[in-house]
This record gives C-alpha cells, structure tokens and sequence, in this order.
C-alpha cells in the first residue's frame, strides 16, 4: 500500500475510534444517572484497577501497555465530568509534585484545588469542599512526610488509593548558577538533594517553604534567588531550568495517598492502612507485631509520631497487604485491639504497582 493508502486507512480507523468512544461515553451518562440515584461515588478505586488489569490482558501490541494506560487515564477523566464534575485538592500552588502526581492520577478533565498546606487537603475533604485529595505520604530517600501522618492521626477520612511518582529535581531560577544567594523547596527536597546542595554552594542560604510551587514563585520574583522543583514549574512560573535531576539519587520516588470519605472494596491486590498506639509498658509494640505474625499479616511500612495528646504516647502508622475485609486481617485486627489504646483502620485501597 502506498503512504496516502496507509494514512486513508488511518482516518477511517480514527473515525470507528470516535463512534466507538462517544457509544461508551453514553453508557458513561447511564451509569452516572444510576449512581446519582442510589448515592454511589463516582471515583471507584478498585473499578479503576480492574480496568486498567483487563486492557493489559488485552493488549496484543504493538503498542505499550503504559501508552494505553495513559489513554485510559483521560478516558476515566471525561467519564467524571460525564457522571459529575469531580474536585481534587492537593498541595498547592499548581506547578507542584503533588500537583503532577494528581494531574497523572486523574487527568485533565477534572477539576483541581490547589490547597496552602495538608492539613487543608483533609479539612476540605471531609467538609465535602472536595471530592478527593492527594498528600505525600513517604519518599525513598526522605521517609516520612510528618504533615500528612498528623492529618491522618485527626481526621476522620479514609485512604481510598495510592499514587507512586518517581521526582526528579531541577534547580530552577533567572541567574546564573554562581551568582545565586537564595535556594527556596520543602525541607524533604533539600535532605533528598543534600550531596549536591552541600557540593555546589558554599554561602547560599537554603530557606524551607510549604511547597516546590511557592518555591518557585518565590524564585521568580527575586533576581538572586533558585527554587528546587519540577519542570512543570519552571515552565508555569518563567524560570530556566539552571541544573537538571540534581537529586543525590536517581530512583528518587514519592508515595501519594489518595483520600475521601470511603475507602475503596477489594480488588485482589490491596493494602490497609492502619493507625494503633500502644500502652506504655515493656514490649507492647512486640505484642501487636507478634498477632501479626502469627496471623500472617504482612507489613510493608511502619512510622511512628508523638501523640501530641500524652507525653511519652506514640502513634504508629502501619501499612498491611491485604484488605480489612479478608479473614486473617480481620482477626488479626481484632487479636491487635487489645494490646492497643486505641487502633483505627485508616483504609483499605488497591495496591499501586507502577510508577505514574
């Protein structure tokens, strides 16, 4: 076949493509009619990992599984807007990486506010201001985010899903490298950058703020100054990017909870989030990790953080694989309660496998 031939072919397939989104689209209208009617979320974590689980299976190539994902990604978008508008918070302003990790979770179609901290984030979710919300939870070289573990020791949403997004840190500003007297990010990029921070500059003065965004904007406006962030930002707010991926480590990922007022239902791949705090007494931590254990319940990640209610009282975030549904994490639970003062289950959500 000639090329005009093979492009003629292509129009015709583009064509069929358009008729046959538009045809699910409609189904899309119906299904949003039917949940309005019986009070069903429109966000269904584990709908959501079925979906993209059956297209892979699908998939006969050429094309990547992560291309059709991605088009998949945008097809969910415009089926919210299809079912009701969805509103998203993250932290602010736009241009942030939690921002980007938003946007690569749920896509253009959506609506998006950006929040000044994150504990605003929980606050406008369960006020039912906002849908959902994304909050960094941990990064691989920074651990812990301590924000979003207080959130989620006082607030009464659920973890719905989880998000991983490798970050790649730029140096942004309008002045040459040599002549920069100020370096505005969040304190965990400054420990995830520190090597190369402590490498380049020997006067200029690091200065923590809420978010890369605010960093950037802050970088714009002053003719001495860099902010650490993403590209996104550099290009939003009109910096130059002065030095690319300045992270100490390349495999440099951030793990965003997504959160709402449910948690998600199985999906055959899940994690629960859990929140216990322990009597003060020799070996109480044991005690818990010992039912654990003996009930197989697998842990995949433990933080702790003062209780801010009782000196010497600590909370301990564990996440679990597993759903709060199964047999042996529901009694392993239970057996938990009572070497606890107190445990919460934070969420149940599909496990994330892939890096957005």
């Amino acid at each position: 076949m000639s090329l005009d031939d093979l492009r003629k072919k292509i129009d015709e397939l583009d064509c069929q493509l358009v008729k046959l989104l538009n045809e699910r689209a409609r189904v899309v209208v119906d299904i949003g009619k039917l949940k309005t009617r019986t009070d069903k979320p429109v966000y269904v974590p584990e709908r959501e990992k079925e979906v993209f689980a059956r297209i892979a299976e699908a998939n006969d190539g050429p094309l990547p599984d992560k291309c059709l994902m991605a088009i998949w990604r945008e097809l969910m978008s415009g089926s919210f807007v299809l079912e009701r508008p969805l509103r998203i918070g993250y932290l602010g302003p736009g241009g942030s990486f939690s921002h980007t990790a938003a946007m690569l979770k749920f896509g253009q179609s959506v609506e998006y506010e950006p929040l000044a901290d994150i504990i605003s984030i929980f606050d406008e979710v369960s006020k039912g201001h906002c849908d959902l919300g994304l909050a960094p939870i941990e990064n691989t070289m920074g651990g812990g985010v301590i924000e979003t573990l207080d959130a989620l020791a006082d607030s009464n949403v659920k973890v719905c899903a989880e998000v991983l997004m490798a970050i790649h840190h730029n140096l942004l500003g309008n002045c040459a490298l040599e002549e920069v007297e100020n370096v505005y990010s969040k304190p965990e990029v400054f420990t995830q950058c520190r090597n190369w921070l402590s490498a380049t500059f020997k006067e200029a003065k690091t200065i923590p703020v809420a978010s890369t965004a605010k960093a950037a904007q802050l970088a714009a406006a002053e003719p001495r100054a860099a902010a650490i962030g993403s590209s996104a930002a550099a290009e939003l707010y009109g910096l130059r990017i002065v030095c690319e991926g300045i992270e100490d480590n390349a495999n440099n990922v951030t793990r965003f909870l997504v959160i709402s007022k449910e948690d998600a239902k199985p999906s055959g791949e899940d994690k629960t989030a859990i929140l216990f705090s322990t009597a003060d007494k020799p070996g109480a931590l044991s005690d818990v990790l010992d039912v654990f254990k003996r009930y197989g319940i697998n842990m995949t990640n433990i933080e702790s953080r003062p209780s801010r209610k009782k000196q010497w009282e600590y909370h301990f975030f564990v996440d679990i694989l597993g759903h709060k549904t199964e047999k042996h994490i529901r009694e392993g639970l239970e057996e938990s309660r009572k070497h606890c003062l107190q445990l919460s289950i934070l969420g149940s959500f599909p496990r994330a496998t892939e890096l957005l």
